[in-house]
């Protein structure tokens, strides 16, 4: 800790921020809450809680007694996030805007800002750790709470940043993290986690994304190229997906659940199987185009693990450079393997890096 240093929170009106504010502040750094506006609802719904957010936000500075100033992004998100959330859609694949913003919006966007307004270091709320390793440069590393890890979240973002970032949360367990809030008094601290993406909110996510790209229906197959229903479009599907395919009552089939096995973005099909297990769901290999590093010294790819989803378990893997592209080699077959998310490599609690999944 660097007595008196000046440090931007980004305070999000959630309890894990609230702390992190809170946690700086005792250690003696010179803190300064930021709220970032990164989505601006332009069909009069009011589905993002973003007014609450702030109030609860506002409180916990006054609280803490530190000034909390109001930063808005949203013209950043649309073009950098957003807009690369709806392309991958339209070209049948499933990105994560929250990792994207991440990329773009609070380790580049938040931390330009901090660095032009003179501020040492910025802190967030996320559950990770860094550790100086022998070469004098920072590692991102898995936080102590295997459930809220979230390193995950930040594979995409750039190493140089790292050296310029504080995680107050990363020893730290959740319920241990509510409880300071309480003890402080803050008004966030038994407040219910966010989840899913800002601009979607609490509605539909098909109902949502009708705005922005077109129905087109199609058909839906079984296994063995039989139609058995009518979807409205690929891109309101996942690869593993089980709800909201609308198929019951299906001629010579058990009363089971149907899983999306495949998509064929062009032909505009869908491929469904009932067992969740079916090998159809499960794959390999997967190839990503380019993996961001984070760590100067690459370990040896032939024993490194990964994970393609959040709380994913880390899975053992081989990494291959092969002409413009990467090839990741599991040591076991892995279920729904999605275009468009991130695949985030490991070595030990050390987060290397991650990438996008192309196929």
């Amino acid at each position: 800790m660097e007595q008196g240093k000046k440090v931007l929170v980004g305070i999000s009106g959630g309890v894990d921020s609230s702390v992190a504010a809170a946690l700086l502040k005792d250690q003696g750094y010179s803190v300064t809450g930021a709220f970032m506006k990164n989505w601006e609802d332009d069909d009069g719904t009011p589905y993002c809680s973003v007014k609450e957010d702030f109030l609860d936000a506002a409180s916990v500075c006054n609280i803490l007694d530190i000034d909390l100033i109001d930063l808005n992004f949203s013209k950043e998100y649309r073009e950098n996030v957003f807009s690369h959330f709806i392309e991958g859609l339209e070209k049948g694949r499933t990105p994560n805007p929250d990792i994207f913003c991440n990329s773009f919006i609070k380790f580049k966007e938040f931390f330009n800002y901090a660095k032009q307004n003179n501020f040492d270091f910025i802190a967030t709320g996320h559950y990770c750790d860094l550790e100086k390793n022998a070469l004098g440069e920072f590692n991102l590393i898995k936080a102590i709470d295997d459930n809220k890890d979230q390193t995950y979240f930040l594979g995409d973002i750039k190493k140089e940043v790292l050296e310029h970032c504080l995680f107050p949360l990363g020893k730290l367990l959740k319920k241990d993290v509510r409880k300071i809030a309480e003890d402080r008094g803050l008004v966030t601290f038994n407040k219910k986690d966010s989840t899913g993406i800002c601009f979607i909110g609490e509605r539909p996510f098909p109902e949502f994304l009708s705005n922005y790209v077109p129905l087109n229906p199609g058909d839906i197959l079984d296994e063995n190229n039989k139609k058995i229903g009518t979807h409205n479009g690929t891109h309101f599907f996942t690869l593993g997906q089980r709800q909201g395919l609308g198929i019951g009552g299906v001629k010579d089939a058990e009363e089971r659940p149907w899983y999306v096995a495949k998509k064929d973005h062009i032909k505009n099909i869908l491929t469904v199987v009932q067992d969740n297990s079916h090998p159809m769901l499960f794959k390999s290999e997967l190839t990503v185009k380019n993996i961001n590093w984070l760590v100067k010294d690459i370990p040896n790819l032939n024993a490194v693990s990964a994970k393609i989803r959040y709380r994913q378990k880390d899975q053992d893997c081989i990494v291959e450079k092969i002409d413009n592209h990467w090839l990741v080699t599991f040591k076991e077959p892995q279920r729904a393997v999605t275009p468009g998310q991130m695949i985030v490599f490991y070595k030990n609690n050390i987060c290397l890096g991650g990438g996008e999944i192309e196929q």
